[in-house]
């Protein structure tokens, strides 16, 4: 089994790092592809108030559930403070959207014992 089929099967909470409110936004696609197949989608955005018919909170710290998996849709050089916050957490898995690229950040998670996707 790859690690996605690993994340994925092991998940059922997945914190989406990012969500757009906006259907035509990839995040939101995603995140309503989720929560179609069964996940509970939890949205992090500090701009909005909820998306997906879910409450949205500001940040991961605030999320009052464990959370197995962080799915990021932020650009590159803004991942570190979310990882930080993933392995505060104690987040199962990291999935770093296509595009979403941060090597160090990446590499805090392993170290943490957080299995990373990146950019797949």
């Amino acid at each position: 089994m790859d690690l996605v089929e690993e994340q994925l099967r092991n998940s059922r909470t997945i914190a989406v790092v990012g969500l757009s409110d906006n259907p035509e936004r990839f995040s939101h696609r995603v995140a309503k592809y989720l929560q179609d197949q069964g996940y509970r989608i939890i949205p992090v955005n500090p701009m909005l108030e909820e998306v997906l018919g879910e409450r949205c909170y500001p940040e991961l710290k605030a999320v009052p559930e464990p959370i197995d998996m962080v799915d990021i849709f932020r650009r590159s050089e803004l991942v570190a403070p979310v990882v930080e916050q993933a392995i505060e957490v104690k987040a199962k898995y990291i999935w770093m959207q296509d595009g979403v690229i941060n090597q160090e950040a990446a590499a805090q998670a392993e170290a943490a014992g957080i299995p990373v996707v990146m950019d797949d």
